[in-house]
This record gives structure tokens, sequence and C-alpha cells, in this order.
């Protein structure tokens, strides 16, 4: 299988030869496949880095870019991933997020982009009941929903305790918390704090369903077949290409040979891999 470049510091002259590498690899390959290659050697941080910029580039902002992004990873990551955009532009990346996304999803995202999430691996049964009930009370039990109450509860608590508020709530109400979510919310905050709750419940399963939606219908967005398929390449994608299976009765591999081609599509499924 295919691995990626971890770091570009480790020796003196490693960032010079990765930024060589990098313009080598654009000056001989194109599209697709080029994207595919320069995230193969492009570090970890860095290509988060990336990929938060190109969603925020130009006139319009990737919101689903950055919603995958910024509910998926850790607070280290959020950090090395601010630390490149800062050494890389001389801005902070909260401060020009702030420019680029409003309203309650511009709200939540920042909370969550300033990588202060409860990482604790404790949970507190009893707070996450209260939690629960704040939510039921916040949504489905009141006239209007109190957002404020969603994005503070779903952005600061940490993994574990949210899967036991997850639990909790659907002991109070007859909807699961996602299924509330959506009938509460609307446009970008409900993507998000959608997302949340699944990678909360299950992430692998989570880029397992990015996946075949990225594969879903007339098109291919190959950008997210990239990014899923790199930065998780190491962490976990065997998890994924599992859930994949399991949920959409067919390998990861076999739907990617009926999706993808060329050089770009055999190097897609090398770094997928055809077992399981």
């Amino acid at each position: 299988m295919l691995v990626r470049l971890r770091t570009v510091n480790k020796f003196p002259n490693q960032t010079r030869c990765f930024t060589t590498l990098v313009a080598d690899l654009k000056g001989e390959t194109h599209g697709d496949f080029e994207d595919l290659l320069v995230a193969l050697v492009t570090p970890p941080a860095v290509y988060d880095c990336h990929e938060v910029m190109k969603a925020m580039k130009g006139p319009g902002t990737t919101e689903s870019s950055l919603t995958e992004i910024f509910a998926s990873i850790s607070n280290k990551q959020i950090k090395a991933l601010s630390d490149v955009y800062h050494k890389e532009t001389g801005r902070l990346l909260i401060q020009d997020l702030k420019s680029e996304v409003s309203g309650d999803y511009g709200k939540a995202l920042l909370i969550l982009a300033e990588g202060k999430r409860d990482e604790s691996t404790n949970v507190d049964t009893a707070k996450a009941k209260a939690d629960a009930k704040a939510l039921y009370e916040a949504g489905e039990k009141k006239w209007g929903t109190d957002e404020e109450k969603f994005t503070d509860i779903l952005c600061h608590r940490s993994v574990p305790q949210l899967r036991q508020t997850v639990i909790e709530y659907k002991s109070i109400s007859k909807k699961t918390l996602q299924e509330s979510i959506k009938s509460e919310m609307s446009g970008h905050l409900e993507n998000l704090l959608v997302a949340i709750v699944k990678c909360v419940e299950n992430l692998p399963a989570y880029f397992a369903e990015r996946l075949f939606k990225a594969m879903k219908g007339a098109g291919t967005t190959e950008s997210t077949l990239t990014r899923i398929l790199v930065s998780r390449s190491e962490i976990d994608l065997m998890d994924i290409k599992a859930e994949y299976k399991k949920m959409f009765g067919c390998t990861l591999y076999n739907q990617l040979e009926s999706e993808v081609s060329g050089d770009y599509g055999k190097t897609l499924k090398q770094l997928c891999g055809q077992d399981g």
C-alpha cells in the first residue's frame, strides 16, 4: 500500500526537498492524478491546512469540506493545521475563517476551529442525561429552536461524553439526536451538527458515507475521494472499508473500479487496497 510523507522539518534540507518534489510532480502530471500524488507526499498537517485554504479560496466557500474536516479531526490536528496556516500566510486561521463563514453555522464552525473540545475520556452519565434533556428542551419540546444550546453542547463536550448523551437522548425522545437535528434545523448548520453526531457515533461509518455520496449519481467528486483516502490511509482506512461493505453491500475497491480510471484510478485503488 502507498504511504504518506509525515514530516517536513525532521532534517534541515527536507523542506526544500519537499518543495522541489511537489514542483516536479506538478510539472509532470495534471488534474486529479496530480492532486493525488501531491497529497500523498504532503505531510498531514500541511495537507489539512491546504484543504482548508482551498475550501476558502475564491468567491465562494466550500462549506461541505470545512464541515468534514473540522467535525472529524482532533484538537491536536487542528492546532497543527493552524500552525501551518500561520506559518504560510502570516495570518491566524480563526480570523480568516470569520470572514468566510457566518450565522449559526459560522459560530459553530469557529468553536470547532479553536480546537478546544474537551478531550477527557471520563464519562459523566448524570451530565449526559442533563445535556440530553437540555437538547430536547432546546429543540423538540419548544416552539422554535435554541441553536446556541445545540452548538454549545455538541462543539464542546468530549467524544465519549457525547456518545453517552446520544444514548440518553434516545431514552427521552421518540427521535434520535440526528433525527431531531434534521427536523429542527436546516442548511449548513444542520449538516455540521449532524456530521458531529455521526463522527461521535462511528467515525469510519461517517467517512464511508462521505465516500459513497462522492461516487453517487452521474458524476464523481474526485476531490472528496482523494482527501478521505489520503488523510485516513494510515489511521482507519481498514475500518472505513469494513463499514463501507457493511453499509452499501459492496467493497470500496470494487466501487472505485467502476468510478475512477486512468493513472488516477490505478493509484487511488492501490491506496485503497483490494482486501475487504
